[in-house]
């Protein structure tokens, strides 16, 4: 009879948990049904991500106004509308062996850079919406980071450069050089054209796009 007093006052000490599994499944919402409306979000966002992974041979840097991966590869229609409108033939097609962007407009800065076209005419045409003209164009927009290597840049090398100031068609307000003729890059005001990676003297590159979420 002691012993079974002390077991059940250690039960209520503890605080034993006596819910089914069930009654953990909670949303943010705080209840059962809330988890059941926000479970199949989470896992059909889970899908498309890992469906990228593997349908994506490689990643590419795409035109102004590009939608995310996934919805631009299903809304590309592969019409060509913004390869030839690109005043310096800047956009190519990803080649046939690319996977699912096979036939897509994709941008390569170390062969033909964007020049940052005032009126982005690239997405103006396009008839699908894979590319949408940003409302304010390329104010606050941009195609790619860009990412400066000093240890291979000859500016801080001690040898004059600047080619890359030089070529940037936003100018000053996104790259520009500091007393010492080094460049110093302005994330708020680059486009990640990569005009600059293009015209960048060094082997490999000192100069790099990366995409936003690398």
């Amino acid at each position: 009879m002691l012993l079974a007093t002390k077991r059940a006052v250690r039960k209520r000490q503890v605080g034993v948990d006596r819910r089914s599994p069930t009654d953990f499944l909670v949303g943010r919402e705080g209840d059962r049904r809330g988890f059941f409306r926000e479970t199949p979000g989470r896992l059909i966002r889970e899908v498309a991500v890992r469906t990228e992974r593997r349908g994506i041979s490689q990643r590419y840097f795409r035109p102004p106004g590009a939608l995310a991966e996934i919805e631009f590869l299903a809304t590309c229609t592969r019409c060509n509308e913004c390869i030839e409108v690109c005043p310096v033939d800047a956009i190519t097609k990803a080649p046939p062996g690319s996977g699912f962007a096979a036939g897509t407009p994709v941008l390569n800065p170390l062969s033909s850079p964007c020049v940052a076209c005032s009126e982005i005419p690239c997405a103006k045409v396009c008839p699908s919406g894979a590319l949408i003209r940003p409302d304010n164009l390329w104010e606050g927009y941009r195609i790619a980071r860009l990412v400066l290597d000093p240890d291979t840049c000859v500016a801080f090398n001690g040898v004059e450069c600047g080619v890359c100031a030089t070529v940037c068609p936003v100018g000053t307000e996104a790259i520009a050089l500091d007393p010492q003729g080094r460049p110093v890059i302005k994330a708020e005001g680059c486009v990640g054209c990569g005009s600059c990676v293009y015209a960048c003297i060094t082997s490999p590159k000192s100069l790099v796009l990366v995409h936003e979420d690398d």
